[in-house]
């Protein structure tokens, strides 16, 4: 390792520390703050201590992911799924393509089409 790539490690480190100390100080006492601020007086329900509101705050970020700053590999996934969705609708023939519609009117409660209809 050269010298100037170790003197370069040696500050990222504490950097990082730092960033996410600051990271949890600002998360948890925003979460708190809000939460404090707003649903005591709406609900009546408890106000929360600072480590309440981090750990509400870590809760959330492990049920709905990602912090909205980078994407999340949830979101390759959705893509890949859409793409998939219409490669296979493009070989689907117009028959098809109507029974896979019908099909999903039926499952969601909108009854029959207006085709449908217009034949009884």
């Amino acid at each position: 390792m050269s010298m100037g790539r170790k003197k370069r490690l040696f500050w990222i480190a504490p950097a990082a520390i730092l960033g996410i100390a600051v990271f949890i100080f600002i998360g948890g006492e925003i979460v708190m703050r809000l939460w404090n601020w707003l649903l005591p007086s709406l609900f009546g329900w408890h106000r929360i201590t600072f480590w309440q509101g981090f750990g509400m705050l870590a809760l959330c970020r492990i049920l709905f992911g990602g912090s909205g700053w980078h994407r999340s590999g949830r979101s390759n996934l959705r893509r890949r799924i859409d793409e998939r969705r219409a490669e296979r609708w493009e070989k689907m023939t117009p028959e098809e393509r109507e029974k896979f519609r019908q099909g999903w009117r039926g499952r969601c409660g909108f009854g029959p089409s207006s085709a449908e209809s217009k034949e009884q």
